[in-house]
């Protein structure tokens, strides 16, 4: 018989990839005005509001593969309250993707795989070490987001909005991960983590 976690996880996969997502706050930016912006701009911010929504089915995958692998309960509820406020950002980068008339990335299903994996062995290497991985994790995309408002039309206020709103939560996980005994990860690690993000974010840019 197969385990309900298994099932759950499976589940939350389906969800992630497939399923709408929803979110219990609002969406950052929903009283703004739709900005007039050019058709450059337009394909511009819907390219980086994918990569968005791709780094955002990467983290679900990445805290629900150390939340199923943690042994401590705070580390455990740490990574699930994260996952949980990312399928907000997962539901606000649908929502704008749509609004600017992109789409998804094609690779979701390979990135939510990929990433599951990345998380449940972080989270055998230990506690201390999964949520210095939460951490590192969480202070990469703070930067990625950085350059995404510098990138970003100063008059598309709405995608600025969800994005500034992401950066916010991201580095509020990174604290948290931090102060509950989160270890810095090794020179070696942190680069490899880079490498993989910039070979996602490039390529959900165009795919």
């Amino acid at each position: 018989m197969i385990p309900d976690r298994f099932v759950l996880a499976f589940d939350r996969a389906l969800k992630t990839v497939l399923g709408p997502s929803r979110s219990v706050r609002p969406m950052p930016g929903d009283n703004q005005p739709e900005a007039e912006i050019d058709a450059a701009e337009r394909a511009k911010a819907a390219a980086l509001m994918r990569v968005n929504h791709a780094g955002e089915v990467c983290a679900q995958a990445l805290y629900q593969g150390q939340a199923l692998t943690a042994r401590n309960i705070q580390a455990k509820q740490a990574l699930t309250h994260a996952a949980q406020e990312e399928v907000e950002h997962l539901a606000w980068t649908e929502q704008r993707l749509t609004e600017l008339g992109g789409r998804k990335s094609l690779l979701n299903p390979a990135w939510y795989a990929g990433s599951y994996v990345i998380g449940a062995v972080a989270g055998l290497a230990g506690d201390r070490w999964s949520l210095g991985f939460l951490a590192e994790t969480e202070r990469q995309v703070v930067e990625h987001l950085n350059g995404h408002l510098k990138a970003l039309s100063h008059r598309d206020a709405r995608s600025r909005a969800v994005v500034t709103a992401m950066k916010r939560d991201e580095a509020r996980h990174a604290t948290t991960a931090l102060y509950m005994g989160g270890a810095p990860l090794p020179l070696p690690a942190r680069l490899a983590m880079r490498l993989a993000s910039r070979v996602m974010t490039t390529t959900a840019h165009w795919v």
